[in-house]
């Protein structure tokens, strides 16, 4: 898309004149260690979205499990179990460059979010895997998160996209399929049909 550079901002004087100076607030909801009442939200959400960096890549990455999925070792310590996928390991391939990682935990009916900075690393120690079995399947990793900056971020977007609204859900069938999506992105070389078909089992047979 082109646009005339004149409209472009690119400096941060530019940016802050434009959008002001943060609110009160905003500056002091922001600490460096999970406050009790943080960990309220961290042991509510069932979701997070886990973001990471690395060499020519960026990867922003679903997580979930049953509330509390992601454990408060410490104040300073998150563990967040990585489950079965579909094995590209995109944001562990990025943490072994580039450690520095984001979540942004979403509980279900709640406006606000909260957003975790800090550095992660890899880990397979047994005990540390035993401890977040379901069914008896241990993850295949643990991301031990050492949390430098942890806030809450108001409800606005929530509230304007309606996410929590019933009256906003969009049916599957309103959407193309994975199977329709795989096979027109291949030229049709990839059945697509069969895909759809054997899917709904394949991942509740291999959710652990």
């Amino acid at each position: 898309m082109h646009t005339d550079p004149a409209h472009l901002i690119t400096d941060a004087a530019a940016l802050q004149a434009l959008y002001g100076s943060p609110g009160e607030a905003s500056l002091k909801k922001e600490v460096d260690h999970v406050h009790p009442h943080y960990r309220a939200f961290i042991e509510a959400a069932p979701f997070a979205v886990l973001a990471t960096s690395g060499p020519g890549r960026l990867d922003a990455s679903p997580r979930g499990d049953p509330a509390g999925f992601v454990v408060v070792e410490d104040e300073k310590t998150l563990l967040l179990p990585d489950r079965r996928g579909n094995n590209r390991i995109d944001s562990l391939l990025n943490i072994l460059t580039d450690p520095r990682v984001a979540l942004l935990f979403l509980v279900p009916g709640v406006g606000e979010t909260l957003r975790v900075n800090g550095t992660a690393r890899i880990s397979v120690e047994p005990a540390l895997l035993t401890r977040f079995a379901i069914d008896g399947k241990l993850p295949r990793s643990v991301l031990i998160v050492d949390v430098q900056t942890v806030y809450f971020q108001c409800s606005r977007a929530l509230l304007r996209s309606r996410l929590w609204d019933p009256a906003t859900q969009v049916p599957r069938s309103a959407l193309p399929s994975v199977g329709r999506i795989l096979s027109d992105l291949t030229a049709g070389t990839f059945d697509g049909a069969t895909y759809d078909r054997d899917l709904p089992g394949r991942v509740a047979g291999t959710l652990y």
